[in-house]
């Protein structure tokens, strides 16, 4: 199936160019692609297309004038300016001139446009960030990782569906184990919001499985873990901030003594291995599941192998057919629960 993405590319920490750098990586891999939309100003792209080489036809320059930063509050931000690359980029979507939206621009932006433009999906009450985290032998999806700080059980048991579908249909999970994040395994456990979304994701057409604490995460026990953006939001970031301080104190220790340094050498295979399995890079970005088109958010700091891989990712997402899916489960799930679909 063709694809076609619109990329903002004015949103991140590294500028336009590292942007456009892994958007022709993705283009010389991706034959999928048929047409990439860089959003932002006009001579900046073209400078950075200049100093890339890159010439591909598939590549399509839409100007924008201005740009929502991360000092911006989402909302305001947006309503002051109107011609920001995030918006001309969800427009593309809205206007079914793309598929999909790549951002790595200021999240709550990203969220409240792709929500306003979009809109949600049939019988999904909210978007949620759903992010790719590695375990012991695979990996598991973190939903939602930031975009609803408050939620009601109904919302969650959404997310769970949602993020089901992701693992299955994406990253080829069959029959996707899926938790809710609490405070103990026992169903007596946790809060009144995770108890009554427990009872919805009993009856939802997933494999659920319960409650899921924090050391299960790592153990490879599910691979879908549910909670509100709040308390999911701590999870990534700490996580984040582990992988980075283990692998600096590693820096640190094995660089001691001409003896550490040795061993580093004749094991550095297996360094690079668990480099490359932390490394979020390798992941892309973070799909925005549950509105009525394709969102990725890519870190701030996201370089051109995060970008590369985003739009790898935007690939599968529209081929997988992952919207259709998530629609006819909900539709299940709602008519199971007797819970009316949001209006």
């Amino acid at each position: 199936m063709p694809v076609r993405v619109a990329v903002d590319v004015m949103g991140g920490d590294r500028g336009c160019r590292a942007i456009i750098q892994g958007v022709r990586e993705a283009l010389q891999q991706q034959s999928r692609i048929v047409e990439v939309h860089l959003t932002g100003a006009r001579d900046q792209i073209e400078a950075a297309l200049a100093a890339e080489k890159l010439t591909d036809s598939r590549v399509r320059i839409v100007h924008a004038s201005e740009v929502l930063t991360m000092e911006d509050k989402p909302v305001e931000g947006l309503r002051r300016k109107r011609d920001c690359s995030i918006l001309r980029a969800v427009d593309l979507v809205r206007h079914q001139a793309a598929d999909a939206v790549i951002s790595a621009g200021n999240t709550g932006g990203i969220v409240a446009s792709s929500t306003i433009r979009l809109r949600m999906l049939p019988g999904v009450d909210r978007p949620a960030i759903a992010t790719i985290i590695p375990s012991l032998e695979k990996e598991f999806v973190l939903v939602d990782s930031g975009a609803n700080p408050e939620c009601k059980p109904l919302h969650l048991a959404q997310f769970a569906i949602m993020g089901s579908v992701y693992s299955r249909q994406v990253l080829g999970r069959d029959k996707p184990r899926v938790g809710i994040l609490s405070n103990g395994s026992e169903e007596s456990k946790g809060t009144e919001l995770t108890r009554e979304a427990m009872k919805l994701c009993q009856a939802a057409p997933i494999n659920f499985v319960g409650y899921v604490e924090g050391h299960d995460l790592f153990e490879d026990r599910v691979e879908v873990v549910v909670t509100d953006g709040f308390i999911g939001n701590i999870v990534l970031k700490t996580c984040e901030s582990m992988g980075r301080g283990i692998l600096a104190l590693l820096r640190r220790e094995l660089s001691t003594s001409p003896l550490r340094k040795l061993g580093v050498l004749m094991a550095r295979a297996g360094f690079r291995n668990i480099k490359r399995r932390m490394d979020p890079e390798a992941y892309g970005g973070a799909p925005l599941l549950g509105l009525n088109g394709h969102v990725i958010k890519v870190h701030g700091s996201a370089g051109p192998v995060a970008v590369m891989n985003a739009l790898k990712q935007c690939a599968e997402i529209v081929h997988h057919g992952v919207n259709d899916q998530i629609v006819k489960e909900i539709a299940v799930s709602t008519g199971a629960a007797g819970v009316p679909a949001p209006a």
